[in-house]
């Protein structure tokens, strides 16, 4: 992803410098895309473009909740585990095929971090 369509912000990484088994993010969408925050600080932006709201989805999906309505907000309470996977999402490249393979592992694993049972 480029700078166009997704912002990961240095604050993202200064949270998983610090294992944390309860984060409560927040996913605001506007006009502009969304942001997704932890105290009011950025972590991450998506614009509002095809693939800044692709990459929001699967980012969102593996927070474990949806993008919220415009001008509505939406809450994701996860560890850090979840959010490195998560911001790993956000900077994959989603015109190479191989990173369809790396995102469905990533997301297979944040939601076995979330608590969710494997499906059989």
């Amino acid at each position: 992803m480029n700078k166009r369509n997704v912002e990961i912000y240095d604050y993202a990484s200064e949270l998983l410098d610090k294992p944390r088994a309860h984060l409560k993010l927040s996913l605001v969408q506007d006009e502009t895309g969304l942001r997704i925050t932890y105290n009011e600080k950025l972590l991450m932006l998506f614009n509002l473009t095809h693939d800044g709201m692709l990459a929001a989805g699967f980012v969102s999906k593996a927070l474990g909740t949806n993008i919220p309505p415009l001008g509505e907000t939406s809450w994701a309470r996860v560890s850090t585990g979840v959010l490195f996977r998560a911001t790993s999402i956000a900077q994959l490249d989603y015109t190479n095929e191989a990173s369809f393979e790396l995102l469905e592992r990533w997301l297979s694993e944040a939601d076995l971090q979330r608590g969710n049972k494997p499906k059989q």
